[in-house]
C-alpha cells in the first residue's frame, strides 16, 4: 500500500502545485479526500477529469466553502484527517473560516499545508502571480539561457513542481512524522519562491567562490561550455552531451572520432568556440539514432533529446516500467521507488464526488454522520 498507507490528508481543490504535491502522497499510499467545487471551471482548463492526471489516486466530494453550512462541514472532515492541503492565497481560508486556527483546534494534530508563490508573509504576499513570476524573483530565472540571449522559461517545472508540490509534500511528511512524536500539528508554509530558490542551492556555493558567471551561457552548466550542451543531428534531431570530468570528455572525442592533439583544451575558455564549432560539424554528419549506435555502452555521457512520447519506448524506460497507463492515458509512474512498501497509483482522477462515500466510511465516519454531513452540503457518489 505504499509506505505512507493509513496517512489521511485532506484536499481543496487548486491547480498545479498543490494537486501535484497530494499527488506524491496519494502514490505512496496515503488516502486522499479531494474536497472539489460544485461544477468545473477555470481550474480544470477545460480537460475532462481523466486528463488531470495529476489527480490520480484521490476519491471526492464536493463542498461550496462559501454556503451556509460549507465551513462546519469542513471542520468535520478536518476532525479525521492527518493532513490538509490548501492553495489559496493567504487569508481566504481564514475568511472562509477554515484557518489553521480553526482547524486545528478541532484537531490539534494537524499538519496543515499551505502551497502559495510568495508565502504567508512578505510585501508580495497577497499578489497573484504564476511560475515563471516566482523563478524570476529567486533569481534563477535570469541563469537559464543561451549568451546573449533572453532567460528561457524551463516550462513550469522549477516552481509549481519542484519548488512547490514537491517542497509540500516533503514538508507534510515532516511535519506528520514530527506531530507523531508531539501530538501537536503546525502549519507547513510551502512557498514556490523559496522552494526555487532552495533548488539552486550549489551556485550560492559556486557563485560565492567564484565559480559560477551571473551573465548567462558563459559557465559549465548554462550551455557556456561545448560539452555540456545539446546538437543538432543529420535528420533535425538532437543528442546531449555532458562529458564534465576528463575521462568522459576523452570518451566523448573518441567517439567523435576527434584527435584531442588538434584540439583547443577541454578546460580552455578561449577555444571554447573551436570546440564547439567542431562538435557540431561531427554531430551534424550523422542522425541522431545514429549517433545512439556510435555511443552504445560509452560513459561520454551521451544521451538523445527525445520527446515526451518517444521517452515512454525508450528501453531503459520500459526496464524500469517508468511509465503507467491509467483510464487509457500514458503518464509517470510513482517515484521514489521502494523496496519493501512500493507506491502506486492505485485510481484515476475522480469525476467530482466519486468514491466519496467510501472514503468517508473508511475515514470512520458512522451512517449517521455520512448522512449528516450531505446534509451540511457534503455531496458524495454511493
Amino acid at each position: 500500500m505504499g509506505p505512507l498507507a493509513g496517512l489521511r490528508v485532506l484536499e481543496f481543490e487548486a491547480i498545479g502545485p498543490g494537486p501535484f504535491g497530494a499527488m506524491m502522497l496519494a502514490d505512496m499510499g496515503a488516502d486522499v479526500l479531494l474536497v472539489d467545487r460544485l461544477t468545473d471551471s477555470r481550474l480544470g482548463f477545460g480537460r475532462e477529469r481523466r486528463f488531470d492526471v495529476m489527480l490520480r489516486g484521490r476519491r471526492s466530494v464536493t463542498l461550496d466553502l462559501k454556503s451556509e453550512h460549507g465551513a462546519e462541514a469542513a471542520l468535520r472532515l478536518a476532525e479525521k484527517a492527518d493532513a490538509i492541503v490548501e492553495g489559496f492565497r493567504p487569508g481566504v481560508m481564514e475568511r472562509l473560516g477554515l484557518g489553521p486556527e480553526a482547524m486545528l483546534a478541532r484537531n490539534p494534530r494537524l499538519v496543515y499545508g499551505r502551497m502559495t508563490g510568495w508565502g504567508q508573509e512578505g510585501p508580495l504576499a497577497a499578489r497573484a502571480g504564476h511560475d515563471i513570476d516566482y523563478i524570476a524573483l529567486s533569481g534563477v530565472l535570469h541563469a537559464i539561457g543561451r549568451a546573449g540571449e533572453a532567460p528561457v522559461p524551463p516550462l513550469n517545472l522549477v516552481g509549481d513542481f519542484g519548488g512547490g508540490g514537491m517542497l509540500l509534500a516533503f514538508g507534510i511528511a515532516c511535519g506528520v512524522i514530527e506531530a507523531r512524536t508531539s501530538g501537536r500539528g503546525q502549519v507547513v508554509d510551502a512557498a514556490m519562491i523559496d522552494g526555487a530558490s532552495l533548488l539552486a542551492t550549489m551556485f550560492a556555493g559556486m557563485l560565492a567562490a567564484g565559480q559560477w558567471s551571473e551573465a548567462r551561457g558563459e559557465n559549465v552548466l548554462d550551455s557556456g561550455a561545448p560539452w555540456y550542451d545539446t546538437y543538432a543531428t543529420r535528420d533535425g534531431k538532437h543528442v546531449a552531451i555532458g562529458a564534465i570530468e576528463p575521462k568522459f570528455y576523452a570518451e566523448l572525442l573518441e567517439r567523435l572520432s576527434l584527435d584531442a592533439t588538434t584540439l583547443p583544451a577541454q578546460h580552455d575558455r578561449a577555444g571554447w568556440p573551436v570546440l564547439r564549432q567542431r562538435f557540431a560539424e561531427r554531430f551534424a554528419s550523422r542522425t541522431r539514432d545514429d549517433w545512439c549506435v556510435a555511443f552504445e555502452g560509452s560513459d561520454a555521457c551521451f544521451a538523445p533529446v527525445l520527446t515526451f512520447t518517444e521517452s515512454r519506448r525508450d528501453t531503459h524506460r520500459l526496464a524500469r516500467n517508468g511509465t503507467i497507463e491509467i483510464g487509457g492515458i500514458a503518464q509517470p509512474a510513482p517515484a521514489p521507488r521502494f523496496a519493501r512498501t512500493p507506491g502506486a497509483a492505485r485510481r484515476p482522477p475522480p469525476e467530482r464526488g466519486a468514491g466519496g462515500h467510501a472514503a468517508l466510511h473508511d475515514w470512520g465516519f458512522a451512517p449517521a454522520a455520512i448522512e449528516e454531513l450531505s446534509g451540511l452540503g457534503v455531496g458524495f457518489l454511493r
